[in-house]
């Protein structure tokens, strides 16, 4: 497909970071052709204007030659040579171009929907989480699409870079050559302006064995808790965590801390005396129906089913200072005083019903 990589980019450790897919060999090659092309024609064009400038400077008593004429040979030397050059780079360019466009039949789909201002990574079973993890030696096709604006995947070690385009599914393919060192992924950066908190729309990508990929894959899909450690995993799983705070800090959207129960005012209609479950659902799902007084409306609606938004519920009245969980009846111990006539043998649920004391369980 390629020259060797190690042809051309002798200094390929000082400049550039690791190598970590079977791409980034070839798009490494043709990035250090073209830089040693321009090297070299930049002390070329140096040292004959150097030259020349000695060669032709002003001497007292010298006479002056005829004009230069116009030289065909050397018209066509210059025209040529860089006509050959640009030949051999688009070349090698294009074909790069569609070979990361055109996955092979085993490549494993991985849908990346970004929005402002984080990533989502959904695979085949319909798992979802925040940061990507790949295995290793396997193709891998990456499906982009945005939820609001332009936005860009970029991860330096595999030499990607792809723009994220709403209303369009662009692709591309990759293979991962090794699995990551622990704790040290690579980043993910969005390289397309974005809005307010572009700088902050990152992500991580590790690469695992291929046990260890299942075991992820399986941990994502069987997440179990209660309600609010539910809705928890869902704020930081969907974004929510870029534009709403949960300690007070003000974001682009309003804080969650002490949301619950307590007024809101809107930029127009009456004023909510308090948030409830209600407005909470109609936040989630039509953001744009009722605006609080000096917020934007920016969040696109959210696709949550109905267990989890009231996850999501849960989450938010464990933040509030207003909330207050409803009382536990702690089963009963029977009388203070023992009865003066034992019961001759003890008592028994009878089948297909509960003790009297699992009924406040």
């Amino acid at each position: 497909m390629f020259m060797h990589p190690s042809i051309l980019p002798i200094l390929a450790d000082i400049w550039m970071p690791r190598a970590a897919s079977t791409v980034a060999g070839p798009i490494d090659w043709l990035f250090y052709f073209i830089l040693y092309i321009c090297i070299f024609f930049f002390f070329l064009i140096l040292g004959l204007l150097v030259a020349f400038s000695w060669m032709y400077r002003y001497q007292p008593g010298k006479t002056q030659g005829p004009a230069p004429k116009h030289s065909t040979a050397l018209e066509l030397t210059w025209t040529f040579i860089p006509t050959v050059i640009v030949i051999v780079i688009f070349y090698y360019g294009f074909k790069g171009y569609l070979d990361l466009a055109v996955p092979p039949p085993n490549a494993y789909p991985v849908i990346v929907l970004a929005q402002t201002w984080g990533y989502q990574f959904q695979y085949p079973d319909g798992a979802i989480d925040d940061v990507l993890h790949i295995p290793a030696g396997r193709p891998v096709e990456l499906i982009l699409n945005s939820k609001d604006v332009i936005h860009g995947f970029y991860v330096p070690e595999f030499r990607l870079k792809k723009d994220i385009v709403p209303g369009r599914f662009n692709r591309l393919w990759f293979q991962a050559n090794e699995p990551t060192e622990p704790d040290k992924p690579y980043d993910v950066y969005c390289t397309q302006y974005c809005g307010q908190g572009h700088s902050t729309m990152r992500s991580t990508v590790t690469v695992d064995s291929r046990i260890d990929f299942d075991k992820y894959i399986y941990k994502i899909s069987h997440f179990v808790g209660p309600p609010p450690a539910q809705g928890r995993h869902i704020y930081e799983k969907h974004q929510c965590i870029g534009c709403h705070s949960v300690d007070g800090t003000r974001m682009t959207g309003p804080t969650w801390k002490n949301m619950w129960g307590n007024p809101v005012d809107f930029e127009s209609g009456p004023r909510l005396a308090a948030v409830d479950a209600a407005y909470i659902r109609e936040s989630i799902l039509q953001p744009g129906a009722k605006i609080v007084k000096t917020f934007s409306n920016v969040m696109p609606p959210q696709s949550l089913k109905d267990e989890e938004i009231n996850e999501v519920i849960a989450y938010i009245q464990t933040l509030s200072d207003n909330y207050k969980p409803p009382a536990t009846t702690q089963p009963t111990s029977g009388p203070a005083t023992a009865p003066t006539t034992a019961p001759s043998a003890p008592l028994t649920a009878s089948a297909g019903s509960a003790p009297a004391s699992d009924s406040t369980k």
